[in-house]
């Protein structure tokens, strides 16, 4: 058997981190078993799918780097399909026509809530031998139920949740084709496993009161069952459970937010399934590892503190390069321009170790790149004579000095003493000067990275002419 799974999101608002995880789960079960991974795009609730939160979905998928085998597929484009389908049942007897009147369903509903009954279709409109059935009413453009078993149970061994089952006597005849002809979601879904060969359905655990509906209409067409594995809700660091309307945010949000796609995906995968104590892993170790089996049943806790120390650690792992593009995107949406300045990377490098995210280290890169310009106070407290004379003295060393970090701190500290000053009488003004702020990483590093010209022009602007 070849494994098939399928991430099959409505576009009715953003990718959120649930759905995230549900995609992330999928695609590296199907990479453990060299299977294919199929991204369906389940849109049917015409009203509020949206083309913009389809691109949503598709950016978030491809930032994460979960790239799927097939489709996308759009339920859309397969409408004939399940109108196909809903004729051969018909004609097999499994659905039939329903005329039943929302006025009809709602005076049954209210009788059934009176006697304290689970609210049902009562099948009236189901054939069954020796039962008559009346005309249908003219004018009434009918639905289509399947005809759901009346006995036994419906049961699967759920991969997450262990065995589940359903009295067949709890289900009612649901409608697979509303009066106006378009297919319901759980029929649409089932066609579509089928129709894909999909051998295992891992999805949110929402979807438990579906399965034994889809399963018996699997069952109903001849075509084989799934495994399901229904994944536990997140809850968020508020310990209420994250969802579209409470505190999930679009994956894209994340990437604005200045996180690195392997820190995020590292942190799902941690989010109800674990090998070992493991807490660090690249997607290729997550692969060979994931199995169903460590998936946990109880709902996992969302930890930003967490998360924000994934990303921490990434970013230090991170090729310089790589950092220095992702800054130079985020400065040039503030109107700094890189280009003209000194080597990006070689400024992420300085920052790599002390920021948080990509945005932190874009505020960090920022000085670099622009003149300095230290308010009025900062230079009345940094700028005193004596440190202007140390300035000066220091400027006509660099200005021969060989251009390495060692020899630019050897040249900071020689010209501290023969001026009478404490390194860091020397030391901050210096980074005042050159960045307009009284902290950087080492001084040294810092005029290295600047480069000869750029730091002799910044020591002009402030030394007296």
């Amino acid at each position: 058997m070849t494994v098939r799974t399928r991430f099959a999101p409505s576009p009715t608002g953003f990718l959120h981190i649930g759905g995230a995880r549900t995609a992330l789960f999928s695609w590296a079960y199907a990479r453990r078993h060299g299977g294919a991974f199929i991204l369906r795009i389940e849109d049917t609730d015409v009203a509020r799918s949206t083309p913009e939160a389809v691109q949503a979905i598709i950016d978030g998928m491809q930032w994460l780097g979960l790239a799927h085998d097939e489709g996308p597929f759009y339920q859309m484009q397969r409408m004939d399909r399940y109108r196909q389908v809903i004729g051969e049942m018909l004609a097999a007897g499994t659905a039939y026509h329903c005329y039943t009147s929302k006025e009809e369903l709602d005076a049954l509903r209210a009788e059934q809530e009176a006697r304290k009954e689970k609210p049902r279709y009562d099948g009236r409109w189901r054939p069954e031998a020796g039962k008559v059935l009346p005309p249908p009413p003219a004018g009434v453009s009918p639905v289509v139920r399947f005809r759901n078993p009346t006995e036994g149970v419906v049961a699967w061994q759920d991969q997450v949740k262990g065995r589940i089952e359903f009295a067949n006597s709890e289900l009612d005849d649901f409608i697979i084709a509303r009066a106006d002809g378009t297919p319901t979601y759980n029929f649409c879904v089932v066609v579509d496993d089928r129709d894909m060969n999909i051998t295992h359905v891992i999805r949110g655990d929402d979807h438990v009161n579906n399965t034994p509906r889809q399963i018996n209409l699997l069952q109903a067409l001849g075509a084989p069952v799934p495994q399901y594995a229904h994944l536990s809700m997140i809850l968020g660091d508020d310990g209420q459970k994250l969802s579209k309307r409470h505190g999930a945010v679009s994956v894209m949000q994340y990437e604005e937010d200045g996180y690195l796609p392997e820190a995020v995906l590292n942190y799902l995968a941690r989010l109800g399934w674990s090998h070992g104590d493991e807490e660090v892993f690249a997607m290729e170790q997550f692969v060979q590892w994931f199995d169903l089996d460590h998936i946990t049943a109880s709902a996992a806790q969302f930890n930003t503190e967490k998360l924000n120390w994934l990303n921490a650690h990434y970013l230090k792992l991170a090729d310089p390069q790589r950092l220095a593009d992702e800054a130079t995107r985020r400065l040039a949406r503030q109107g700094v321009a890189v280009a003209g300045g000194p080597d990006a990377a070689g400024v992420a490098l300085l920052y790599r170790d002390r920021v948080g995210n990509l945005n932190e280290l874009a505020d960090a890169m920022h000085p670099f790149f622009i003149p300095p310009n230290p308010s009025s106070e900062m230079r009345a407290q940094h700028f005193t004579e004596g440190a202007l004379g140390g300035l000066g003295a220091l400027r006509l060393r660099l200005s021969a000095c060989a251009w390495n970090a060692a020899d630019l701190g050897k040249a900071v500290k020689e010209t501290a003493a023969e001026s009478g000053l404490k390194m860091p009488q020397l030391a901050i003004p210096l980074r005042v000067a050159l960045l307009g702020l009284p902290q950087s990483p080492s001084i040294d590093a810092v005029l290295e990275v600047l480069g000869r010209e750029r730091v002799l022009a910044r020591l002009d602007a402030v030394l007296p002419a």
